[in-house]
């Protein structure tokens, strides 16, 4: 049970930091870290962990607050700033697996220890870093737009919580569909693709759940320097 109980734990340290973030630096914040969170998501994935019986990925934590992000932006801001954000951290994305992959191409000195480590998180096969990018892309402008949709049938201040979890539940579904068949399809057998890809997707939804309180208070931040575009 230590990994249920360390990745709660995790997981409120993550919306910490989230909130820090957005309550020092405001809006360019959330850009931040929408690119960091793409990094370090894409990096963790690499590790395999056991909670509940289940083997699953690191990595769906820090993803799941790129969403918490985009919606802030977009309730706050309005869809522009919002897809800003995820053009953004598309760009990260392609600038580091880029980047990373020239790096690992330099032939290391007898006497370097970091070689092998670094092609084991960023050696990516293309099939995984195509996967990679096509989910991120597809699934949070379909997020952004959803949003957008349920804000407007659903414009309550209190009715929040609707249109959070209301555009993350499919476009969180579509985020795993689209990433487990690229990068999974054909490599294992029907079954365990889908156990794989109901995991990813359930993991995901219940992180986006349960920081609903989150984006709650980051709304009731105030900035002198902002001023509300929604």
């Amino acid at each position: 049970m230590f990994n249920v109980y360390y990745g709660i734990l995790f997981a409120l340290v993550n919306f910490i930091l989230f909130l820090t973030c957005y309550r020092v630096f405001g809006k360019q914040g959330l850009y931040v870290w929408v690119g960091a969170a793409t990094i370090l998501a894409n990096i963790q994935v690499v590790k395999t962990i056991e909670m509940l019986g289940l083997v699953m990925t690191l990595g769906n934590t820090m993803y799941s607050t790129i969403y918490l992000s985009t919606d802030l932006l977009n309730e706050k801001y309005g869809q522009k700033e919002a897809k800003k954000a995820v053009w953004f951290g598309f760009f990260t994305l392609i600038m580091t697996t880029i980047i990373m992959q020239m790096a690992l191409f330099f032939e290391p000195a007898q006497s370097d220890i970091a070689q092998t480590p670094m092609e084991t998180l960023f050696g990516l096969m293309p099939r995984l870093a195509a996967a990679s990018l096509a989910a991120y892309l597809i699934s949070q402008f379909i997020d952004v737009r959803l949003y957008s949709m349920l804000k407007a049938a659903f414009p309550g201040y209190g009715q929040l919580w609707i249109r959070n979890n209301g555009s993350t539940l499919l476009s969180q579904l579509i985020d795993s569909l689209v990433f487990c068949t690229i990068a999974f399809a054909g490599v294992y057998e029907w079954n365990v693709w889908f156990e794989i890809f109901i995991t990813t997707y359930l993991l995901k939804f219940i992180v986006s759940a349960a920081s609903t309180p989150v984006i709650y208070i980051a709304r009731s931040f105030k900035f002198k320097t902002e001023k509300s575009e929604a």
